[in-house]
């Protein structure tokens, strides 16, 4: 496999508690990674073009002023350049010097189109707007991007903590073994530790899984063991996060069956939206 190197991290930021937990996570993995981070802010043009002025205004059989539409957007303007300072600032303190970008546009087609340039991008669990976006059928922006995205994406939680292990949960598929080859050169650069689950019934499969797993880990001579776990995988994941015994997971993004995750959910969504640790997740 080819070795992952993330010099360019994407951090996307609207001022939230959670955003700036991401931020923390970005100085400390950038730090460790020798890379370059860069703070997205986007003004989310559905609130200056979606439904809420349009319900307001013809509730009252009238069109919105423009100079109301303008002032709305100047203090959007304002409020980003603001977020972004403080972005920047908290770089600087830790003696990195980020670039910082501001653009309009929909939440999470920004974050695709800039998460391009970028090797990794991460991205808070929650956003400002968390409680009005709850979706069974459209998801979080973090689900969005995670479906969509070319590049890993890192979801972090609500809490700060300094990660010293991994886990990786391991089904054979192609992105867990992409997952494992993350995983495995984070490793080498880090020297965390990584304990791989595999959470299956079947003996056979466990045993030829744990093999597969050993023998690709083999020559990167990192500290690493295989255990496995009987059940449902999205309970069994986050049981095994609850535990304590990881600061990272990493994990394949979704599965061969899009219709049954639009409207189940999936193992993916479920973990990005329990974990309370950062989720690492590539396809």
């Amino acid at each position: 496999m080819k070795a992952m190197i993330i010099r360019q991290i994407l951090i996307p930021t609207d001022g939230s508690d959670y955003s700036k937990t991401a931020l923390e996570y970005g100085i400390y993995i950038g730090k460790l990674l020798d890379a370059q981070l860069t703070g997205l802010h986007i003004i989310d043009i559905k609130i200056i073009q979606g439904p809420i002025f349009s319900d307001i205004f013809g509730s009252v059989s009238l069109s919105p002023f423009p100079e109301f539409l303008t002032a709305i957007e100047k203090g959007l303007d304002e409020r980003a350049d603001s977020i972004l300072e403080t972005f920047r600032k908290r770089c600087e303190g830790e003696g990195l010097i980020p670039r910082i970008k501001k653009v309009t546009g929909i939440i999470d087609e920004e974050i695709l189109r800039e998460g391009r340039e970028a090797d990794l991008i991460l991205l808070a669990q929650r956003g400002e707007h968390y409680p009005l976006s709850q979706s069974v059928l459209l998801g979080s922006t973090a689900e969005a991007v995670v479906r969509k995205s070319g590049k890993p994406v890192l979801v972090t939680p609500g809490k700060f903590q300094q990660i010293e292990s991994m886990g990786l949960a391991y089904d054979g598929s192609p992105p867990a073994q992409h997952a494992l080859g993350i995983a495995a050169q984070l490793s080498v650069k880090t020297k965390w530790p990584l304990t791989v689950i595999l959470i299956t019934d079947h003996a056979s499969l466990a045993a030829d899984l744990t093999k597969r797993v050993e023998v690709y880990l083999e020559p990167f001579e990192i500290d690493s063991d295989v255990i496995v776990l009987r059940g449902k995988e999205e309970k069994e994941i986050i049981k095994f996060i609850q535990e304590g015994a990881v600061e990272l997971m990493l994990m394949g993004a979704y599965g061969t069956s899009r219709f049954k995750e639009l409207l189940l959910g999936s193992t993916t969504s479920y973990v990005i939206r329990n974990s309370t640790i950062p989720v690492l997740l590539t396809r």
